[in-house]
């Protein structure tokens, strides 16, 4: 097996919780030697669980640093002049006052990379950004739920992770450059831009976006959850290949063009939810699935895991989740998460 194409990249991170450990850990996986830089009292993940911890700090270095003090400024430089980047996530005050800019840092080292996390930029100011405020102040959370019912949230931290993995992606596009500078992502922006064809539909056209029963997709019919005799399906239905293989599985007829579809929703909706009542969700994605249609049984992530045993990873003491990216010839060695200052305290110098 080759090393990760990350081998030889060295990051120091200095954040808490989970976008940006979130984000260094999927570099981690890749190869880079990540080093946490934590405070006296460690990343406060370290206080929610060792299990909560484990799942964002895998395979890292941890090295205890009071960048408070002349001498954790001191440290914090020596290890910045070796660094192809750091990854702050921290609120833009402690950002600036703690010298973690590349303004602060290019004396040290002219092409490190210098990465600020924030949940509305470092201009942005320190109003708390926490993943559901974000989600609430963006329309994700309005868009999210029953049309009858509270605006809701997805049952995991979207932003965060979200904004996790676009710093990974800009953190590697300027190595890639061969250039250092100060590059920003915000909690912010990431979900605005996930939002890409609601918000163009409502620049462009218009259009306000809207919550739909079961999830329902703005634009494709029938693309959303439905119940059936005994569980829930979600069927998406993009394009007139798929309808026709669906509806004569289902036997259902009419409605064979997209537009069609989308101009009678509700009628093609009725129609389908009373197909699908014929037998249980487990039923229509083994029916479905065997034509090509994209279907699937609404499951717990118990269920998930357990369907997916090779997602599963250990690493140190604990069973994980794996890095989502396969590459030919590589393996990733999933390396247990740091003790805090396990590989350098000034604290006891």
């Amino acid at each position: 097996m080759s090393p990760g194409p990350l081998a030889g990249i060295r990051i120091l991170e200095v954040g808490h919780i989970l976008a940006g450990p979130y984000a260094t850990m999927m570099l981690a996986d890749l190869g880079a030697e990540v080093t946490k830089l934590e405070p006296p009292g460690g990343d406060l993940s370290r206080q929610v669980s060792d299990a909560y911890f484990a799942s964002l700090n895998r395979g890292k270095r941890s090295i205890r640093l009071d960048l408070t003090s002349e001498e954790g400024q001191a440290r914090l430089h020596e290890l910045a002049a070796d660094a192809h980047a750091l990854l702050v996530n921290l609120k833009p005050s402690a950002i600036r006052a703690f010298g973690l800019t590349y303004d602060a840092l290019r004396q040290y080292n002219e092409k490190i990379v210098c990465v600020a996390l924030t949940g509305f930029g470092l201009s942005g100011g320190d109003e708390p950004a926490f993943d559901y405020v974000i989600q609430a102040a963006t329309g994700v959370a309005a868009l999210t739920g029953d049309p009858d019912g509270p605006p809701t949230l997805p049952g995991y931290s979207s932003a965060d992770n979200s904004a996790g993995l676009t710093a990974a992606l800009a953190l590697l596009a300027q190595i890639v450059s061969g250039r250092g500078g100060q590059l920003e992502v915000s909690l912010r922006d990431v979900m605005l831009s996930q939002l890409n064809y609601r918000a163009s539909a409502y620049l462009n056209e218009g259009t306000e976006p809207r919550r739909m029963a079961f999830g329902a997709h703005s634009f494709y019919v029938p693309a959303q959850l439905f119940p059936t005799a005994d569980g829930y399906l979600a069927l998406f239905v993009t394009h007139d290949g798929f309808w026709k293989k669906f509806s004569t599985e289902a036997g259902v007829t009419g409605f064979e063009t997209m537009a069609e579809r989308a101009a009678r929703r509700e009628e093609v909706l009725a129609v389908v939810t009373k197909a699908l009542a014929g037998d249980t969700a487990e039923g229509w994605e083994s029916r479905l699935r065997r034509l090509g249609v994209p279907a699937a049984r609404v499951r717990t992530l118990p269920e998930a895991l357990e369907a997916t045993p090779d997602m599963v990873v250990r690493a140190g003491d604990f069973r994980l989740v794996a890095n989502p990216i396969r590459i030919a010839g590589h393996e990733p060695d999933y390396g247990p998460p740091p003790r805090l200052g396990e590989h350098g305290d000034s604290e006891q110098r």
